[in-house]
């Protein structure tokens, strides 16, 4: 009877000491060795990819901002979401795509709707936009809904319209996209892409020193 309490305990005490050990390794000391390299080989990645402007955190390179007026350039539609009224800045309570099979109706009035929105903004006198000009990016959110950058076209589809609007030539708008054009990862994987944040907060600056 001693014997089996004495081995019962001898077995808590080993189960304890390893569940203190094993907690001690894997809940503080690899998360803070994790972080600590994260921090220092990839300091902005593991800060959220943040994006500054004037010293301040204006947004993430990952993530899409909506809410811009004309005056600046238009992220992808961002339908399917929800709304939360508390963050202001995003309006998001969840990500994700409508769902819309390709022939739902409701899908192809949002569509034809989106293209016509393009159309109307983006043709300022000079410069006419076309209903075939219109990339689909411009009419059609990602998958997430939350996708931070347009396609080149899109992008040059916007230039006159922003150059009218701040009062800049065309053609410093277009070095601003051109600058901003990130090709396709390691030279082969997905596509050119421009990030709306990134080329706004140029075009801020460039405003700024007119």
């Amino acid at each position: 009877m001693n014997n089996s309490v004495t081995n019962t305990a001898r077995l808590l005490a080993a189960g304890l000491r390893a569940l203190l050990v094993l907690t001690l390794v894997t809940g503080v000391l690899y998360p803070l060795v994790v972080t600590g390299i994260a921090q220092v080989a990839f300091h902005g990645k593991a800060n959220g990819s943040e994006v500054k402007s004037q010293g301040k955190v204006v947004g993430s390179s990952l993530i899409g901002q909506q809410g811009y007026s004309l005056d600046w350039f238009q992220p992808r539609p961002a339908n399917g979401l929800g709304e939360n009224s508390v963050n202001t800045q995003y309006k998001l309570l969840l990500s994700g795509a409508t769902n819309l099979a390709a022939d739902s109706r409701t899908l192809i009035k949002q569509v034809e709707d989106a293209k016509a929105k393009v159309v109307a903004d983006n043709s300022v006198p000079g410069f006419a936009v076309r209903p075939s000009d219109v990339p689909a990016d411009a009419v059609t959110s990602s998958a997430s809904g939350l996708d931070p950058d347009i396609s080149p076209a899109y992008a040059q589809l916007q230039v006159h319209r922003v150059a009218l609007k701040n009062h800049l030539p065309v053609a410093a708008v277009e070095k601003l996209v051109e600058e901003h054009t990130e090709g396709r990862t390691l030279g082969f994987i997905g596509d050119p892409r421009v990030n709306v944040l990134q080329l706004n907060i140029a075009l801020k600056a460039l405003v700024a020193r007119q």
